[in-house]
């Protein structure tokens, strides 16, 4: 199955370069799997810090830039989600939509906290950024082609985030914006794991990774292994 126009697009957004996983994930859970469809979410929209609340931190345009796209980024998740659920009635696409709605609002305490204006239009599929409206009619094509392939494109999109989030989260040293981002990228560790169990269970064959190269693939799927008590999202550091 290719995926080249996808993937096209979503090279614009992803920074080439090879990633190692770093030895320190932080100690925070944003969603746990109950089972392989089944998504459930713990609340994480409360920004907190673990540094002296007096402090007050200037972002760089570079870091607003990163968390207007991240916001629209997990809308551009929820909103496909809540598309493919439409068509297919399948209910992994709507619990999981439910967690990007909660990644949403994560992303939102910071627009909030620094005063930056919230890019998000409240209209399903509708999107500022017009890299991610494009990617979004691409995976709304893609995955209207049949059940199979709606799940790929779910698997994608989780893959697609946790680079994103990880190439932002190295760029910025903001306590704030990395513990925001580090909750989502554990979220989507779990989301893709749900996805690409999901597609073994349809196929009956084993999920090949389409953006994550087999090795971060492996410890991103090991690091939700542990059950949700005990797992932590995988923080790629550059290499």
């Amino acid at each position: 199955m290719k995926y080249e126009i996808i993937l096209g697009i979503i090279i614009v957004s992803v920074v080439a370069g090879a990633f190692t996983l770093n030895q320190s994930y932080l100690d925070m859970v944003t969603t746990t799997v109950t089972n392989e469809t089944d998504i459930t979410t713990e609340t994480t929209t409360e920004l907190t810090t673990t540094t002296d609340t007096t402090v007050n931190y200037t972002l760089s345009q570079e870091e607003i830039d990163s968390i207007l796209f991240m916001r629209e980024e997990e809308k551009l998740a929820r909103d496909v989600y809540l598309t493919l659920y439409d068509m297919y009635g399948v209910q992994i696409f709507q619990n999981i939509a439910r967690s990007e709605q909660n990644h949403m609002d994560a992303v939102l305490t910071l627009i909030e906290k620094y005063n930056l204006t919230d890019p998000v239009i409240d209209e399903v599929g509708v999107f500022t950024n017009e890299t991610l409206q494009e990617l979004y009619n691409q995976l709304i094509e893609q995955g209207s082609q049949s059940l199979t392939d709606a799940i790929l494109v779910g698997a994608l999109i989780e893959e697609k985030d946790i680079i994103d989030i990880n190439n932002l989260i190295n760029a910025t040293d903001n306590p704030d914006i990395i513990q925001v981002f580090s909750n989502l990228v554990n979220g989507s560790a779990h989301h893709l794991k749900a996805f690409s169990s999901e597609y073994e269970q349809i196929t009956g064959e084993p999920y090949q990774p389409q953006l994550l190269t087999p090795e971060q693939y492996e410890a991103t799927i090991s690091s939700v292994a542990m059950g949700p008590a005990n797992a932590h999202g995988p923080v790629w550091g550059q290499g």
